[in-house]
């Protein structure tokens, strides 16, 4: 069995683009965070505005359940490694998404 993917999603800008009517939510990326999450991928939501607005905004999306836990974004992480240098670690932006194959196999090739 492959390992789990493990996929951390922001709010702000990522799950809901800031306006001055309120948020808006991005569908497109609504609908990933579904699909991932029916495919098997271990989702967590993150934010600087912390875990309550984490979890609000997924609740106001229908998709609180899509999600394991509900995170303060980090100010600071401490590790022998920079985020970059850490071996199957892919960022995506909200423009750029893929399917769950193609994260699995750019996650498991950078980690080789």
């Amino acid at each position: 069995m492959k390992d789990l993917l493990f996929v951390y999603v922001d709010v702000d800008d990522t799950l809901v683009e800031k306006t001055d009517e309120g948020d808006r939510p991005k569908p497109a990326v609504v609908r990933h965070v579904c699909e991932l999450h029916k495919q098997g991928a271990l989702l967590y939501c993150w934010s600087t505005g912390g875990e309550d607005h984490a979890r609000a905004t997924a609740q106001k999306l229908g998709i609180e359940g899509c999600f394991a836990g509900f995170l303060h974004k980090p100010h600071i992480f401490i590790d022998d490694q920079s985020a970059a240098e850490w071996p199957g670690f892919l960022h995506v932006r909200p423009d750029e998404l893929q399917t769950f194959e193609d994260y699995r196999r750019e996650v498991e090739k950078r980690a080789e």
